[in-house]
């Protein structure tokens, strides 16, 4: 096989994957779309703000009401002494209103709906991470699919160009019929593995586009090189502390204790009195229609007072709601210590995370270079005849393989990144912007 003969694996790779589709969306651009078009984010913030209007019916406890009734009614009867029939119509209108004065448990209910804002924010915020993390995770599976379906693509050229020289080898009498059948299996091997890795993009480009809503949705490739900075700050304990301030999960944890404790107290108003300012004013009008008479009278009545009233006995049940109120703020107390370690838990393995997958990002760089110089010299011994055929395979084979371990490498420190900050709970869009300048070709 001579050198003329030979496709420079490094000019088709590079060809290959310099083939960045014309339109194609950075990261950012289909992020903005995931939050127009994605059914779950959609459905987060239809809930986020039904929590917002929930909230807000819990200050109507402590508010005034205001109440109009009116009737209308006809009465007919008989009478015997002296006989006769009598009828006569009623009108009332009642306007009513009520202050409550003191209502512990209408307060404690208030206080809660507040909290419940800063539930539905910490709930929110959790659900924008998640879009980002989805959208990003979509978005370097397309192009992780693309890196492996043009590494085989690269692969079974040069395998082709293997495969060609070993059948012009056996024609001329150089080379024995195992060298063809050996580079006809691999050629085989690698058609299969084309064919897996078209499917594999063709999934993951219907995930991305399900999940952004723009048909056939393009990510913009890598840059190259790709340099990664190290996590920022570089101690893992302060990631940890900053997850503690911001973290969604544990805001959600902390605000469920809050409202606990509020729970309890409204269940301690059950002992105490309430107060309330009323006031009505009344109109009630009588029609008499009868043939031998008429009467039409009306009266109106004013009253203003406060109500009071003190709880005696209800039955033990106010004790145990009492009981059972702190039994559950002891729980949501132990949810939020099981938050705060969990989030300490995730922020340290996203952490060590990075760290290692950059470790490996060095390796296999190393690795390629190292695959590459294998390559060449098995090329080498094969034309001068020292090496056979099959070494030349494995070694093409080896090569591709680090390749397409080192892409998948690169796209699993980028996500890793986000995950971190997600983690905890600093992920921000703003860091897609961020990112996107160390993607964009």
């Amino acid at each position: 096989m001579t050198p003329s003969r030979l496709l420079p694996l490094a000019t088709a790779l590079a060809a290959a994957l310099a083939a960045a589709p014309a339109g194609a969306q950075s990261l950012l651009a289909l992020y903005e779309s995931a939050r127009a078009h994605d059914a779950v984010w959609q459905a987060a913030r239809a809930q986020y703000d039904a929590n917002l209007a929930r909230a807000e019916q819990a200050r109507a406890g402590i508010l005034p009401t205001a109440n109009l009734a009116s009737t209308i009614s006809r009465s007919d009867f008989e009478v015997n002494n002296p006989p006769g029939e009598r009828n006569f119509g009623t009108q009332t209108a009642t306007l009513s209103a009520a202050q409550p004065i003191y209502r512990p448990a209408n307060w404690a209910t208030w206080q809660q709906g507040k909290l419940q804002v800063d539930l539905a924010q910490a709930q929110l915020t959790a659900a924008s991470q998640d879009l980002i993390i989805r959208v990003s995770q979509a978005y370097f599976d397309v192009l992780a699919a693309q890196d492996t379906l043009a590494f085989v693509r690269a692969q079974k050229t040069a395998v082709n160009e293997q495969l060609a020289s070993a059948k012009r080898n056996f024609e001329v009498g150089t080379a024995t019929i195992t060298d063809t059948r050996e580079a006809q299996a691999r050629f085989d091997l690698v058609t299969a593995q084309e064919i897996q890795a078209e499917n594999d993009l063709r999934v993951r480009k219907l995930a991305l586009d399900t999940l952004t809503g723009r048909p056939d949705s393009q990510p913009v490739p890598l840059a190259a090189p790709l340099n990664v900075p190290p996590p920022e700050p570089a101690s893992v304990d302060a990631w940890v502390s900053q997850a503690e301030a911001v973290s969604p999960t544990i805001q959600q944890a902390r605000t469920g204790v809050d409202i606990a404790e509020w729970e309890t107290e409204k269940a301690k108003a059950g002992h105490k009195p309430t107060l309330d300012l009323t006031a009505s004013y009344g109109i009630q009008r009588n029609v008499n229609g009868s043939a031998t008479s008429t009467l039409d009278n009306r009266n109106n009545v004013g009253q203003l007072g406060v109500t009071f009233n003190l709880p005696l006995f209800a039955g033990f049940s106010t004790q145990n709601r009492i009981r059972e109120t702190l039994s559950l703020e002891e729980r949501a107390k132990a949810d939020l210590e099981a938050a705060r370690r969990n989030v300490a838990q995730a922020t340290r393995t996203a952490y060590f995370g990075v760290i290692s997958g950059q470790g490996q990002v060095r390796a296999l760089e190393a690795a390629e270079s190292s695959s590459q110089l294998a390559l060449d010299a098995n090329r080498l011994g094969y034309q001068v005849g020292v090496r056979i055929n099959i070494d030349v395979l494995n070694a093409q084979s080896q090569l591709f393989q680090t390749k397409r371990d080192l892409a998948q490498a690169r796209y699993n420190v980028l996500i890793g990144h986000l995950r971190l900050r997600q983690a905890n709970g600093t992920l921000q869009p703003e860091d897609l912007a961020r990112l996107n300048a160390l993607v964009v070709r």
